[in-house]
């Protein structure tokens, strides 16, 4: 289990995941979710707590929930006793099992809420995970522009004034989707997948030098923003110097890292003619054809060499 030092309270997760409380007395607002792990407590309620890690959420299903049914009164109380002494950060109910008035009451006294759902145990649990993934992954914040290009995640990134929002607003206008301007907020959920999202305050917004800012969820409508993207292209923009070397070919592979996670990296010098927005885009399809096998280059390459090869014969 990774702690990344995030939390999401109870009551966040309650209202994303539709959830009911059935302990309505307490504050969910302050009790927090520090781990993306969950449990179900099959072992714990039968008494084995070695290695239990209360920190983790309890899920309960129809197993636990008949085990308990046939258990005696007074058992089923020294159960729930023991079970809610430990400090965990909440439980819940699945396929809508109402738990008993002794549930409610001893949990309401040990401080932890209990949740319901009418939702499938397991459905709901991979669901859970997932969520708490993303709140709880490691985040670093960078400078930059996230934008959707054919399902591909692209973060552009340059020094300011360079060109960053305008090449966004002009793939916007050739039908992409725009994740964030500007601040680029980036979530490990795993060691290969990177999401990006944007900051509550700037979202949907784009600046623009000479105009000020302006809503692009207004302007052009819901289907030309997204909430979060993977990240799996990174353009690298910058002024155009003449004595750079720059890659002609892309037979190798340049990356940038990001949490310990690399994403491929193009570095494109802009100079006054050059159609960013285009140069984006066809980064993006070349970039989704390589994932799927196919390499431009290599192909060139190929093809040079069997063109060799005849004239050596």
């Amino acid at each position: 289990m990774y702690n990344s030092g995030r939390t999401v309270s109870v009551a966040k997760i309650m209202k994303s995941m539709g959830l009911r409380n059935l302990t309505e007395t307490l504050d969910l607002e302050n009790r927090q979710v520090e781990l993306a792990d969950v449990n179900r407590p099959a072992l714990q309620l039968a008494g084995y707590y070695d290695f239990f890690e209360p920190k983790r959420i309890e899920i309960v299903g129809i197993v636990e929930y008949e085990y308990l049914k046939q258990k005696e009164h007074d058992v089923r109380v020294e159960m729930y006793k023991k079970f809610f002494s430990h400090d965990i950060p909440c439980v819940i109910y699945c396929r809508d099992l109402m738990p008993g008035e002794e549930c409610i009451q001893i949990a309401t006294e040990a401080g932890v809420p209990v949740l319901i759902t009418a939702r499938q145990t397991s459905e709901f649990m991979a669901e859970l995970i997932y969520y708490l993934s993303e709140e709880l992954a490691p985040m670093i914040t960078i400078h930059g522009v996230l934008v959707d290009v054919y399902g591909e995640g692209l973060l552009i990134m340059g020094e300011s004034g360079i060109g960053k929002s305008e090449a966004a607003l002009e793939l916007i206008r050739r039908g992409h989707r725009l994740v964030t301007d500007d601040v680029v907020e980036i979530r490990k959920l795993n060691e290969h997948t990177l999401i990006g999202s944007s900051p509550d305050i700037t979202k949907h917004l784009i600046e623009l030098r000479g105009i000020g800012i302006i809503d692009v969820k207004a302007l052009y409508g819901v289907e030309c923003v997204k909430d979060s993207q993977n990240i799996d292209l990174v353009i690298q923009l910058e002024d155009w110097k003449k004595e750079n070397d720059y890659d002609r070919l892309g037979m190798n592979e340049e990356y940038i890292e990001f949490l310990g996670n690399k994403v491929v990296c193009h570095n494109l010098p802009i100079r006054p003619g050059r159609n960013l927005a285009v140069i984006c885009e066809t980064a993006a399809v070349n970039h989704r054809q390589k994932k799927m096998g196919y390499n431009a280059a290599e192909e060139l390459y190929r093809r040079v060499q069997e063109n060799m090869n005849k004239g050596n014969e």
